[in-house]
Protein backbone atom coordinates (compact mmCIF):
# COMPACT_ATOMS: atom_id res chain seq x y z
CA UNK A 1 0.00 0.00 0.00
CA UNK A 2 1.52 3.51 -0.79
CA UNK A 3 1.57 5.77 2.68
CA UNK A 4 0.46 4.75 6.09
CA UNK A 5 -3.29 5.28 6.55
CA UNK A 6 -5.71 3.30 8.51
CA UNK A 7 -7.29 -0.09 6.83
CA UNK A 8 -10.72 -0.12 5.74
CA UNK A 9 -12.71 -3.20 6.05
CA UNK A 10 -13.28 -3.43 1.96
CA UNK A 11 -9.54 -3.34 1.84
CA UNK A 12 -8.23 -6.72 0.08
CA UNK A 13 -6.44 -9.15 1.45
CA UNK A 14 -2.98 -10.45 0.06
CA UNK A 15 -4.74 -13.54 -0.46
CA UNK A 16 -6.83 -11.33 -2.37
CA UNK A 17 -4.79 -9.22 -4.45
CA UNK A 18 -2.89 -11.99 -5.49
CA UNK A 19 -5.70 -13.55 -7.15
CA UNK A 20 -6.72 -10.49 -8.75
CA UNK A 21 -2.99 -9.08 -9.61
CA UNK A 22 -2.87 -10.56 -12.73
CA UNK A 23 -6.23 -9.07 -13.95
CA UNK A 24 -5.13 -5.36 -13.17
CA UNK A 25 -2.92 -3.76 -15.40
CA UNK A 26 0.39 -3.11 -15.09
CA UNK A 27 1.96 0.63 -14.83
CA UNK A 28 2.78 1.59 -18.46
CA UNK A 29 6.73 2.32 -19.09
CA UNK A 30 7.44 5.83 -19.76
CA UNK A 31 5.36 9.22 -19.15
CA UNK A 32 4.32 10.69 -15.93
CA UNK A 33 5.20 7.75 -12.48
CA UNK A 34 2.37 7.21 -11.00
CA UNK A 35 1.06 8.51 -7.78
CA UNK A 36 -1.24 5.59 -6.41
CA UNK A 37 -0.43 2.04 -6.52
CA UNK A 38 -2.50 -0.82 -8.66
CA UNK A 39 -3.79 -2.26 -5.00
CA UNK A 40 -4.70 1.51 -3.26
CA UNK A 41 -6.78 2.00 -7.11
CA UNK A 42 -8.55 -1.42 -6.19
CA UNK A 43 -9.31 -0.99 -2.68
CA UNK A 44 -10.62 1.99 -3.56
CA UNK A 45 -13.38 0.27 -6.29
CA UNK A 46 -13.81 -2.31 -3.13
CA UNK A 47 -14.77 0.60 -1.14
CA UNK A 48 -16.76 2.10 -3.72
CA UNK A 49 -18.45 -1.09 -4.40
CA UNK A 50 -19.31 -2.18 -1.39
CA UNK A 51 -20.25 1.85 -0.18
CA UNK A 52 -22.70 2.16 -3.22
CA UNK A 53 -21.64 5.78 -2.71
CA UNK A 54 -21.12 8.51 -5.04
CA UNK A 55 -17.63 8.91 -6.81
CA UNK A 56 -16.93 12.05 -4.80
CA UNK A 57 -17.74 10.25 -1.11
CA UNK A 58 -14.86 8.30 -1.70
CA UNK A 59 -12.08 8.90 0.90
CA UNK A 60 -9.27 10.86 -0.22
CA UNK A 61 -6.91 9.02 1.23
CA UNK A 62 -4.41 8.60 -0.38
CA UNK A 63 -6.17 8.97 -3.85
CA UNK A 64 -8.64 11.31 -5.10
CA UNK A 65 -11.90 10.06 -6.53
CA UNK A 66 -11.34 11.40 -9.94
CA UNK A 67 -8.30 8.62 -10.45
CA UNK A 68 -10.23 6.07 -9.07
CA UNK A 69 -13.15 6.55 -11.64
CA UNK A 70 -10.98 7.15 -14.28
CA UNK A 71 -9.46 3.73 -13.63
CA UNK A 72 -12.73 2.32 -13.12
CA UNK A 73 -14.06 4.08 -16.31
CA UNK A 74 -11.06 2.58 -18.50
CA UNK A 75 -11.70 -0.93 -17.42
CA UNK A 76 -14.85 -0.90 -18.17
CA UNK A 77 -14.09 0.17 -21.37
CA UNK A 78 -11.31 -2.79 -21.79
CA UNK A 79 -13.76 -4.91 -20.22
CA UNK A 80 -11.11 -5.94 -17.61
CA UNK A 81 -13.70 -5.02 -14.88
CA UNK A 82 -16.03 -7.68 -15.90
CA UNK A 83 -13.32 -10.07 -15.03
CA UNK A 84 -12.30 -8.12 -11.45
CA UNK A 85 -15.70 -8.34 -10.74
CA UNK A 86 -16.13 -11.99 -11.70
CA UNK A 87 -12.86 -12.82 -9.88
CA UNK A 88 -13.54 -11.37 -6.50
CA UNK A 89 -17.50 -12.94 -6.68
CA UNK A 90 -15.59 -16.26 -7.04
CA UNK A 91 -13.38 -15.60 -4.25
CA UNK A 92 -16.06 -14.43 -1.71
CA UNK A 93 -18.19 -17.82 -2.64
CA UNK A 94 -15.18 -20.24 -2.12
CA UNK A 95 -14.47 -18.10 0.86
CA UNK A 96 -17.97 -19.18 2.04
CA UNK A 97 -17.46 -22.67 1.05
CA UNK A 98 -19.85 -22.56 -2.03
CA UNK A 99 -19.02 -23.54 -5.53
CA UNK A 100 -17.62 -20.77 -7.30
CA UNK A 101 -19.86 -20.32 -9.66
CA UNK A 102 -23.77 -19.76 -8.97
CA UNK A 103 -25.79 -22.66 -10.28
CA UNK A 104 -29.33 -20.77 -10.38
CA UNK A 105 -30.85 -17.92 -10.02
CA UNK A 106 -34.34 -16.71 -9.15
CA UNK A 107 -36.35 -13.79 -10.04
CA UNK A 108 -39.32 -12.90 -8.57
CA UNK A 109 -42.49 -10.96 -9.93
CA UNK A 110 -41.32 -7.67 -9.01
CA UNK A 111 -38.07 -7.88 -10.84
CA UNK A 112 -38.86 -9.17 -14.11
CA UNK A 113 -40.24 -7.31 -16.59
CA UNK A 114 -43.22 -8.42 -18.43
CA UNK A 115 -45.29 -7.44 -21.67
CA UNK A 116 -48.49 -7.65 -20.11
CA UNK A 117 -50.21 -5.13 -21.82
CA UNK A 118 -48.05 -4.60 -24.96
CA UNK A 119 -47.09 -2.69 -27.80
CA UNK A 120 -49.28 0.58 -27.99
CA UNK A 121 -52.29 -0.42 -25.74
CA UNK A 122 -49.73 -0.04 -22.38
CA UNK A 123 -50.66 3.52 -23.16
CA UNK A 124 -54.14 5.37 -22.26
CA UNK A 125 -55.57 7.37 -24.98
CA UNK A 126 -56.99 10.65 -23.85
CA UNK A 127 -60.77 10.87 -23.15
CA UNK A 128 -62.49 12.20 -26.61
CA UNK A 129 -64.72 13.97 -24.52
CA UNK A 130 -62.02 16.18 -22.40
CA UNK A 131 -60.46 17.09 -25.72
CA UNK A 132 -63.25 18.07 -27.45
CA UNK A 133 -64.13 20.24 -24.24
CA UNK A 134 -60.97 22.00 -24.61
CA UNK A 135 -60.93 22.41 -28.37
CA UNK A 136 -64.34 23.98 -27.88
CA UNK A 137 -63.80 26.27 -25.39
CA UNK A 138 -61.02 27.73 -27.57
CA UNK A 139 -62.95 27.88 -30.65
CA UNK A 140 -65.72 29.75 -28.90
CA UNK A 141 -63.77 32.39 -26.89
CA UNK A 142 -61.71 32.52 -29.96
CA UNK A 143 -64.73 33.23 -32.14
CA UNK A 144 -67.06 35.60 -29.47
CA UNK A 145 -63.71 37.70 -29.28
CA UNK A 146 -63.40 38.60 -33.46
CA UNK A 147 -67.48 39.26 -32.93
CA UNK A 148 -67.37 42.21 -31.09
Amino acid sequence: MTGKRAAYPTDLSDTEWQALVSLVPPVKSGGRPTEHSRREIVNALAYWLWAGCAWRLLPHDPRPWQTVYHYWRLWRIEGRWEQILTALREQERTRQGRHPLPSAGILDSQSAKTTEKGGCTATTAPRKQAAVNAISSSTHSGSSARRT
